[in-house]
Protein backbone atom coordinates (compact mmCIF):
# COMPACT_ATOMS: atom_id res chain seq x y z
CA UNK A 1 0.00 0.00 0.00
CA UNK A 2 1.35 3.43 -0.91
CA UNK A 3 1.69 6.26 1.55
CA UNK A 4 -1.14 8.18 -0.17
CA UNK A 5 -3.48 5.18 0.18
CA UNK A 6 -2.52 4.83 3.84
CA UNK A 7 -3.43 8.47 4.46
CA UNK A 8 -6.89 7.95 2.96
CA UNK A 9 -7.54 4.78 4.93
CA UNK A 10 -9.46 5.19 8.16
CA UNK A 11 -7.50 3.90 11.14
CA UNK A 12 -10.15 3.05 13.74
CA UNK A 13 -7.63 2.07 16.42
CA UNK A 14 -5.84 5.44 16.14
CA UNK A 15 -9.11 7.36 16.58
CA UNK A 16 -10.37 5.09 19.36
CA UNK A 17 -7.14 5.45 21.31
CA UNK A 18 -7.01 9.22 20.80
CA UNK A 19 -10.63 9.62 21.95
CA UNK A 20 -9.97 7.46 25.03
CA UNK A 21 -6.76 9.20 26.07
CA UNK A 22 -7.06 12.84 24.98
CA UNK A 23 -10.52 14.10 24.08
CA UNK A 24 -9.26 17.62 23.27
CA UNK A 25 -6.68 16.25 20.81
CA UNK A 26 -9.36 13.97 19.36
CA UNK A 27 -11.71 16.92 18.73
CA UNK A 28 -8.87 18.96 17.18
CA UNK A 29 -7.87 16.08 14.89
CA UNK A 30 -11.53 15.42 14.05
CA UNK A 31 -12.14 19.07 13.14
CA UNK A 32 -8.99 19.08 10.98
CA UNK A 33 -9.96 15.85 9.17
CA UNK A 34 -13.46 17.18 8.47
CA UNK A 35 -12.11 20.52 7.22
CA UNK A 36 -9.67 18.71 4.91
CA UNK A 37 -12.43 16.51 3.53
CA UNK A 38 -14.73 19.47 2.89
CA UNK A 39 -11.87 21.43 1.27
CA UNK A 40 -11.25 18.52 -1.11
CA UNK A 41 -14.75 18.81 -2.61
CA UNK A 42 -14.37 20.34 -6.09
CA UNK A 43 -17.44 22.59 -6.27
CA UNK A 44 -17.89 25.59 -3.97
CA UNK A 45 -21.65 25.03 -3.85
CA UNK A 46 -21.13 21.51 -2.53
CA UNK A 47 -18.53 22.72 -0.02
CA UNK A 48 -21.08 25.21 1.35
CA UNK A 49 -23.67 22.42 1.65
CA UNK A 50 -21.19 20.19 3.44
CA UNK A 51 -20.19 22.98 5.84
CA UNK A 52 -23.87 23.59 6.60
CA UNK A 53 -24.49 19.90 7.20
CA UNK A 54 -21.43 19.63 9.43
CA UNK A 55 -22.62 22.69 11.36
CA UNK A 56 -25.96 20.94 12.00
CA UNK A 57 -24.17 17.78 13.15
CA UNK A 58 -21.91 19.78 15.47
CA UNK A 59 -24.91 21.58 17.01
CA UNK A 60 -26.59 18.24 17.69
CA UNK A 61 -23.39 16.98 19.34
CA UNK A 62 -23.07 20.22 21.35
CA UNK A 63 -26.62 20.10 22.70
CA UNK A 64 -27.05 16.37 23.27
CA UNK A 65 -26.77 15.23 26.88
CA UNK A 66 -24.53 12.30 25.88
CA UNK A 67 -22.87 10.65 22.89
CA UNK A 68 -25.60 8.03 22.43
CA UNK A 69 -28.31 10.68 22.27
CA UNK A 70 -26.27 12.61 19.68
CA UNK A 71 -25.77 9.44 17.66
CA UNK A 72 -29.49 8.67 17.64
CA UNK A 73 -30.42 12.23 16.65
CA UNK A 74 -27.86 12.31 13.83
CA UNK A 75 -29.05 8.90 12.65
CA UNK A 76 -32.63 10.19 12.63
CA UNK A 77 -31.53 13.21 10.63
CA UNK A 78 -29.92 10.90 8.04
CA UNK A 79 -33.04 8.74 7.78
CA UNK A 80 -35.19 11.86 7.33
CA UNK A 81 -32.95 13.06 4.48
CA UNK A 82 -33.37 9.67 2.81
CA UNK A 83 -37.04 8.87 3.45
CA UNK A 84 -38.61 12.15 4.56
CA UNK A 85 -40.51 14.77 2.57
CA UNK A 86 -38.41 15.81 -0.43
CA UNK A 87 -35.82 13.22 0.62
CA UNK A 88 -33.43 11.34 -1.63
CA UNK A 89 -35.83 8.46 -2.28
CA UNK A 90 -38.60 10.83 -3.33
CA UNK A 91 -36.24 12.71 -5.66
CA UNK A 92 -34.93 9.50 -7.22
CA UNK A 93 -38.47 8.36 -7.90
CA UNK A 94 -39.26 11.75 -9.45
CA UNK A 95 -36.24 11.35 -11.77
CA UNK A 96 -37.62 7.96 -12.84
CA UNK A 97 -40.98 9.59 -13.50
CA UNK A 98 -42.66 7.69 -10.69
CA UNK A 99 -44.83 9.22 -8.07
CA UNK A 100 -43.98 8.65 -4.41
CA UNK A 101 -45.50 5.45 -3.05
CA UNK A 102 -47.39 7.45 -0.45
CA UNK A 103 -48.39 11.07 -0.85
CA UNK A 104 -48.59 12.75 2.53
CA UNK A 105 -50.84 15.81 2.49
CA UNK A 106 -49.55 18.77 4.42
CA UNK A 107 -52.11 19.71 7.01
CA UNK A 108 -52.55 23.28 8.20
CA UNK A 109 -51.50 23.89 11.77
CA UNK A 110 -53.44 25.93 14.27
CA UNK A 111 -51.29 28.49 16.08
CA UNK A 112 -52.13 28.70 19.76
CA UNK A 113 -51.29 32.00 21.49
CA UNK A 114 -49.37 31.67 24.73
CA UNK A 115 -49.99 33.80 27.77
CA UNK A 116 -47.23 36.27 28.64
CA UNK A 117 -44.56 34.67 30.84
CA UNK A 118 -46.13 31.23 30.32
CA UNK A 119 -43.97 28.59 31.93
CA UNK A 120 -41.40 30.99 33.35
CA UNK A 121 -42.65 30.80 36.92
CA UNK A 122 -43.10 27.04 37.00
CA UNK A 123 -46.41 25.22 37.04
CA UNK A 124 -49.54 27.22 37.69
CA UNK A 125 -51.03 26.97 41.19
CA UNK A 126 -54.70 26.55 40.33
Amino acid sequence: MTTEEEKKRFNFEYWRELAATDSAAFETARDRAIAELIASVPEERQRRRMRGLQWRIDRIRDTAPNAMDACLKISGMMWDSLLGDDGLLERLRALEGRMPTQVRPRLPAKVVPLAPNAGRDGPSKS
